[in-house]
């Protein structure tokens, strides 16, 4: 055995959000889906055009339109953007990691999001946020028990304004009358949480004042699949004696396999993937071989029809991605968030935009057209 002692998380000293200080509130940020289109570059104009027409023939079909996307486009203001496309039909599953729920759950409750994690790591106050932790945790542990995801369960925690609480003598019979039930797991997970943080059963209201600001609600709202691609530690929902790394690995499993299940319907369609430069090509190359093992065996034949657009601040590479995968001489072929998108078997170009300004112009084309 080796000598070093796990962290006692349970020890941590929680503290609230009231006592933050916030960098960022969605009245400071939220661009009115009106608003004056901010400046792109003739060529950014020219891609915003292409994919307008890849979303418009990818709807004929009845394909997947899918959205992947980093917490910086959420936090650059495009969630009423976000709520128009998915009212109107023009994105048919949202994907995030785990910051971009974090800051969506933030804004619609608190009205403010982020903090300094210089100050924060170096006085031992980084993200050891109650409510976030907290509520985010029960919302997933609850919406198990369901048998949702992520996204799932967060956005109806959101449009609910909270959770119900099961009585812990429900859930220890249930676990001992039942022990093969799929949901056995999620029901343990939340007996220990609710003990281990002296949680009551019964209504745990929490209110979403700004609740047009979430991402996350809106798909809820409109039935359109949100999965969630988590890591575990890497989110500060892990400062807090309610972490759960179990609770968080089954959400992010069926969001996965939601993930997969719209993948399944690309053949025609499209994928803006948005500020995601890791967990959107990471999770979307496993998840398309899995759906191409899937056809495969079926007697079909793999997803190769489709455009992928990826967008981001970051240099391309002085490199044409339509042209192919670079040669390994070339710089560019280190860019690992086109690189792996290049090989999907679809149509992929990079965009090097300002995330909220492509947005926000393909919005304005895809509404107004």
């Amino acid at each position: 055995m080796h000598s070093v002692q796990p962290l006692d998380l349970q020890r941590l000293r929680i503290r609230s959000l009231s006592e933050r200080d916030h960098m960022t509130r969605v009245d400071e940020i939220l661009l009115a889906p009106d608003a004056p289109l901010r400046p792109l570059s003739k060529s950014v104009e020219e891609r915003v055009g292409q994919a307008v027409e890849d979303l418009r023939r990818a709807r004929a079909l009845g394909a997947t339109a899918m959205l992947i996307y980093g917490a910086h486009l959420l936090r650059n203001g495009a969630s009423l953007l976000l709520r128009d496309l998915m009212e109107a039909g023009w994105l048919t599953h949202l994907a995030t990691n785990g910051a971009g729920t974090i800051h969506d759950w933030e804004y619609a409750h608190w009205g403010a999001s982020t903090e300094s994690v210089e100050r924060g790591v170096a006085s031992g106050t980084f993200g050891i946020w109650n409510e976030t932790a907290l509520n985010i945790h029960l919302a997933v542990m609850t919406g198990a028990l369901d048998g949702l995801g992520y996204g799932g369960a967060l956005g109806r925690f959101i449009c609910d304004d909270g959770c119900t609480l099961p009585e812990s003598v429900a859930l220890c019979r249930s676990i001992s009358e039942d022990p093969e039930d799929a949901h056995v797991g999620a029901r343990a997970e939340l007996l220990q949480a609710m003990r281990r943080c002296g949680l009551q059963a019964g209504r745990h209201a929490v209110a979403h004042p700004h609740r047009r600001a979430s991402i996350i609600a809106a798909a809820w709202e409109y039935d359109v699949p949100f999965s969630v691609h988590p890591g575990i530690g890497y989110d500060i929902i892990s400062n807090h004696p309610i972490f759960s790394g179990a609770a968080i690995g089954r959400a992010a499993e069926w969001d996965f396999k939601l993930f997969g299940g719209s993948l399944s319907r690309l053949q025609g369609g499209v994928t803006l993937s948005v500020g995601s430069a890791i967990m959107g090509p990471q999770v979307f190359e496993k998840a398309l071989s899995c759906v191409n093992n899937l056809r495969l065996q079926d007697g079909e034949t793999v997803v190769d029809d489709h455009a992928i657009y990826v967008v981001d601040l970051q240099d391309g590479g002085g490199w044409d991605w339509r042209q192919g995968e670079p040669p390994k001489t070339e710089p560019a072929y280190y860019l690992r968030f086109c690189k792996s998108f290049s090989r999907m078997g679809g149509r992929m170009q990079y965009v090097q935009s300002d995330n909220a300004a492509f947005v926000q112009h393909l919005h304005r084309a895809l509404m107004n057209g």
